[in-house]
């Protein structure tokens, strides 16, 4: 009989339809249904001994919440008869309020509730709050900012399953090698109690980050012709690439979206997916503007892109990007799109565009640097540099930086502008709101901002918080300045302003959108004296009228 091993995911949800994930123990036939008839099955599909199904449910109705169940072959097998959550359910959009959480990095919660040497998970307890009280405002959509999982920081769990298998000697020693032991780290990560029933009743949207493979990918292109020199880098980027496909970029997509996918007809269609799966990867890491991961999202009147920032770079010197010129014309096209359409467009880049401005000078420096404008010892210095300190944002590709600030002020810029245009980012280990002014005063109608939420569950060392906090000084900006000089760069026009942070700790964001007002909530997860754990808020504000 075949079981559950992991899932359900509710991943997609509108007005009269879903999507659910599951991995089986086995091959069979998934089944979703509800009380009210909605319903659907979907055969699972195989990849390197693994089996997936993602089940289409239909003839939901708009504005409702129903329970579902999932069945394999007949046999009920979620809920659990013993489950201490509430029922699943799905709820579809309608008219009223949008309530999008979002955050990014999040490292796998302690196994058993054992001691947590990071502090709460903001996930898990999120999910707490709900399953006792599930009437209480909820979020409608996740949206989860990279950093799902960690290939390259893995648990000791995790590295003595490694030790068993292959052993730790050999690189990549204790960071994960291949597709099946990718799957060990979706396994640990969702099969957590508290985030596994959350997933399961919560829409999620996912894009990677680059832990989600490892750190710094992609950083240059020295580094990949680096990586691309030891042994076992090949089977890593393609294991991770289509353990991406098959446990995130899946659930993205719409119903329609998946019958229209040749890749998932392709996979479906033979018994073992695993090579054609495998040949889409290599294609995408020797041709990456063959592939789009990023993708779009309505939620009503608000639109969610999704940004690639890894795999889409353009990392020649001298033409460095990124997104490629395909990503970047299909970013303008969604984001033009949203005015007379749309009351909020949220971008969803797991890089900050607006950082602290000494962080900012600092990678369009080290750009420069890395560029030749100061020749070649400094060019070698500056790659250095730019490893060791991850200096690898939108600032460190000054040309998309300024690209992404016009095409902003243009979507928001009109008639039929939408009330805000917000880029949603994680990365950086803490939370912030920045507020950009464009030169000239040239003002966009809409309001845009920068919102900045990480970790969900992660370290943020005293170092981190003090070169932060020192970023975004005046001392901070006045060394800037100064590096922006001796690079020779031509120093971005626009400012910004911190309206908001920095805010450390384990957190979530949230935006509440109706009609055209938006709001914005940080809730901080903290011990509550208990053993147990709460979400504080912290930060609460209006970011635009009705």
């Amino acid at each position: 009989m075949a079981g559950l091993r992991l899932g359900p995911l509710l991943r997609y949800a509108d007005g009269s339809s879903a999507t659910v994930w599951v991995e089986t123990s086995r091959p069979c036939t998934a089944e979703v249904r509800c009380p009210s008839g909605a319903h659907g099955t979907a055969r699972t599909f195989q990849i390197a001994g693994h089996h997936y199904a993602i089940v289409p449910v239909t003839g939901l109705a708009p504005d409702t919440t129903e329970a579902y169940e999932v069945l394999l072959d007949g046999t009920p097998v979620w809920p659990p008869p013993d489950s201490p959550f509430p029922p699943s359910v799905i709820r579809t959009s309608g008219a009223g309020t949008l309530r999008v959480t979002f955050g990014s990095c999040r490292w796998a919660a302690p196994p058993g509730g054992g001691k947590d040497p990071v502090g709460p998970d903001a996930l898990d307890t999120l999910a707490s709050r709900l399953a006792v009280a599930p009437d209480t405002e909820r979020p409608d959509v996740l949206l989860l900012l990279g950093d799902q999982v960690y290939a390259d920081e893995t648990s000791g769990a995790i590295r003595r399953r490694i030790a068993a298998r292959r052993g730790l000697s050999d690189p990549p020693g204790g960071q994960v090698a291949d597709y099946e032991e990718f799957t060990w780290l979706y396994h640990e990560s969702w099969r957590d109690p508290e985030v596994r029933w959350l997933l399961s009743t919560v829409p999620s949207c996912m894009i990677f980050d680059d832990h989600d493979i490892i750190d710094d990918w992609n950083t240059s292109a020295s580094w990949v012709a680096d990586m691309r020199a030891t042994a076992w880098w090949r089977e890593r980027l393609l294991g991770g690439l289509m353990s991406y496909w098959v446990h995130q970029h899946l659930g993205n997509l719409s119903p329609a979206e998946l019958a229209e996918d040749p890749l998932y007809a392709a996979v479906r269609e033979t018994p073992d997916g695993t090579d054609v799966l495998r040949a889409y990867a290599a294609q995408a890491d020797a041709h990456p503007s063959s592939v789009r991961w990023s993708y779009r999202r309505d939620f009503g009147r608000v639109r969610v892109v999704m940004l690639d920032t890894r795999a889409a770079r353009v990392l020649d010197e001298a033409g460095r990007a990124m997104l490629d010129a395909g990503q970047a014309q299909w970013l303008r096209e969604q984001a033009l799109g949203a005015r007379d359409a749309c009351d909020h467009l949220l971008i969803g880049a797991s890089l900050p565009w607006l950082l602290p401005r000494l962080v900012h000078d600092a990678e369009a420096w080290n750009a420069s640097l890395c560029r030749g404008e100061r020749g070649a010892r400094w060019a070698r210095f500056g790659e250095r540099l730019r490893r060791g300190a991850d200096l690898e944002h939108w600032a460190a590709f000054p040309e998309s930086f300024e690209a992404l600030a016009d095409l902003i002020a243009e979507a928001g810029t009109g008639p039929g502008a939408p009330a805000s245009v917000c880029v949603l980012s994680g990365d950086v280990h803490h939370a912030y709101v920045a507020e950009p002014d464009w030169p000239g005063g040239a003002k966009p109608d809409a309001r845009v901002l920068q919102l900045v939420c990480s970790p969900v569950h992660n370290s943020v060392p005293l170092s981190m918080r003090l070169g932060f906090r020192f970023g975004w000084s005046g001392l901070g900006r006045a060394l800037g300045r100064a590096l922006a000089r001796h690079g020779g760069g031509v120093r971005t026009a626009l400012k910004w302003r911190r309206r908001g942070g920095p805010w450390f700790g384990n957190q979530l964001m949230t935006l509440t959108l109706h009609g055209r007002s938006a709001s914005l909530r940080v809730v901080r997860a903290r011990p509550d004296g208990t053993g147990k754990a709460r979400l504080a808020t912290v930060e609460e504000s209006a970011l635009t009228d009705p």
